[in-house]
């Protein structure tokens, strides 16, 4: 019995291992954060197993129905809707679920594309100590949580999503600082685009509509 953690693609259908494929064949179930996604990578490489919905909101139940499939022998995979599972997802709380309930239970990354470092990797800063926060908190903690950015001395790194990235640019324009801002729209998908300066520079371009505001950002603040 083992559960994997399969990085899939960030948005470019070719950004999976080939290991990653065979695990995914060789699964008797696979977690899914949306199912209609993963459908979507699996149907595209003709791989055809049970899906099972895993995602933020899953019951204790589904826990445990994960727990008791692990019990009986059968493989588990994890695929979130992008990336690698357990950042900025769910993931994590399952596999501290499942080793601290069957801790026999062999857990195993497949490594592969990651929003993260996909992202940190074309920075051309000095970026060997970074801090993350993934998606930043809506409403409480956040404030705190900007003003721990702004104040650390460390390049940070969030997750943004459209609705939001207006909000962000905003809220970063407050502070006076001398930090400069990088944003990654899209990346690795056909439409990627990359943007850099400071905040008010940045936001005054997304208010004037030049650029598109479609799409999941990965955004440096340094």
């Amino acid at each position: 019995m083992s559960l994997y953690l399969v990085a899939t693609p960030i948005g470019n259908l070719e950004d999976i291992t080939l290991r990653a494929l065979r695990v995914l064949k060789e699964s008797d179930y696979i977690l899914c954060e949306d199912t209609r996604v993963g459908k979507k990578l699996l149907d595209h490489y003709e791989i055809k197993k049970p899906l099972i919905s895993f995602h933020h909101h899953s019951s204790d139940n589904k826990y445990k129905e994960i727990l008791s499939l692990l019990k009986k022998g059968f493989n588990l995979s994890v695929i979130s809707d992008a990336g690698t599972p357990g950042i900025s997802d769910p993931g994590g709380l399952l596999v501290d679920f499942v080793r601290r309930n069957e801790p026999d239970v062999f857990i195993e990354p497949i490594p592969g594309a990651s929003a993260l470092t996909t992202a940190i990797s074309v920075s051309g800063i000095k970026i060997d100590k970074f801090l993350f926060f993934g998606f930043l908190p809506h409403k409480k903690g956040r404030a705190k949580m900007l003003e721990e950015v702004i104040l650390n001395k460390y390049p940070t790194v969030l997750f943004e999503s459209k609705h939001r990235i207006l909000k962000l640019l905003k809220e970063l324009s407050t502070f006076k600082t001398n930090k400069k801002v990088m944003i990654f729209r899209e990346i690795s998908k056909i439409y990627y685009s990359f943007y850099e300066g400071t905040a008010p520079d940045l936001l005054s371009r997304f208010e004037e509509g030049k650029d598109s505001l479609k799409g999941e950002f990965v955004v440096i603040i340094y």
